[in-house]
């Protein structure tokens, strides 16, 4: 029976197969770009959000370091007072067991012989008797030289055990250190490679480059401040000294004066204003009153996340000073930059 479907048309077949293969040629050329199993490259905003994460994480164990390194000095402090109690006692203890050997052996060589004995034996009783008083007050001179003694031994073996105790204490807060140093280095490093990804204009472009430490004075724009008044001549003085280290480097774990992290920043700063600050962002957050966004003056302290992990000096106009992230430089930025915990007036 003859067939009544119309034949295809060649040309259309042979353009629906060009289609295909041209399809699966781009297909293959793109599986071709990236390697079977390798990760899509990190856009510039996920490179920023990343690295975002990584310098808070890289703040908050700058701040626990910078804690340690402050329970480190006092107990260092404090060891050493203990040891020097101690070698003080251990003298002690070393003169009196010496003048309790010197009496001991005297007495040995003279009292010898019974005293009842020596009484019959004796020429002279009343004199005998006499110098039997004498050697019994001394022997209650050298009883109570041994119980004197016995309490300064007592009180050496207490010492000991509080500068074993110290001791102990002080190799735990050093492992803590040497755990946060590592910390922090690991999440710089993770912060370096994804940052090496992006080009310089990309760096710049996420606030991550060097055009963001223009933010400084006197190379770079200073901000049109207010002639604002600060909140107390000690926060002028402390605002000064703020003032006084822009452009100098990030360093984790410093206190100047050529390089700081964002609480070693205040707390140089305030030093200056003959204040001492505690030394963390966390304890700054305690340091002083708590006054509203709107109220705050020049000198005030700007703390951040809810975990208190950064800290910034209110300067007006609605920026601050601070100590950004390792790389890069003091500079002013937005009193906004980041969620506000809390303005603090030490």
């Amino acid at each position: 029976m003859a067939s009544h479907r119309r034949p295809a048309r060649p040309g259309i077949v042979r353009a629906g197969k060009a289609a295909v293969l041209s399809a699966a040629a781009v297909a293959v050329a793109a599986s071709a770009a990236v390697p079977a199993g390798a990760a899509p490259r990190a856009t510039p905003a996920d490179v920023r959000s990343r690295v975002g994460a990584l310098y808070e994480q890289a703040e908050r164990a700058t701040e626990d370091y910078d804690a340690a390194q402050e329970q480190e000095s006092r107990l260092r402090g404090r060891l050493d007072a203990v040891q020097d109690e101690l070698a003080r006692g251990q003298a002690a203890v070393n003169r009196m067991s010496d003048a309790l050997a010197v009496v001991s052996g005297a007495q040995y060589r003279d009292g010898g012989v019974d005293p009842s004995l020596a009484l019959l034996v004796s020429s002279d009783p009343a004199g005998y008797l006499d110098r039997a008083s004498d050697l019994a007050r001394a022997e209650g001179l050298q009883a109570g030289r041994l119980d004197r003694l016995r309490d300064a031994q007592r009180a050496l073996a207490q010492q000991r055990a509080e500068a074993g105790g110290e001791i102990a204490q002080l190799d735990q807060v050093r492992r803590r250190l040497a755990a946060r140093k590592q910390a922090v280095r690991d999440r710089l490093e993770r912060a370096r490679r994804l940052l090496a990804t992006l080009t310089v204009a990309q760096r710049d472009a996420i606030g991550y480059g060097a055009a963001a430490d223009g933010r400084t004075a006197p190379a770079g724009r200073v901000p049109d401040l207010p002639d604002l008044p600060a909140s107390s001549d000690r926060a002028a003085e402390a605002l000064a000294a703020a003032r006084s280290a822009l452009g100098l480097p990030y360093l984790w774990g410093g206190t100047g004066p050529g390089a700081f992290d964002c609480s070693g920043l205040m707390y140089w700063s305030y030093r200056h204003a003959g204040v001492t600050l505690p030394r963390t962002s966390q304890e700054q957050l305690g340091a002083g009153t708590h006054v509203p966004l709107d109220q705050a003056r020049p000198g005030d302290l700007v703390v951040y996340r809810d975990n208190a992990s950064h800290v910034a000096m209110y300067v007006g106009g609605g920026e601050v000073i601070h100590a950004p992230y390792p790389g890069a430089r003091v500079r002013y930025d937005p009193v906004n930059m980041m969620p506000i915990n809390a303005i603090v007036r030490p």
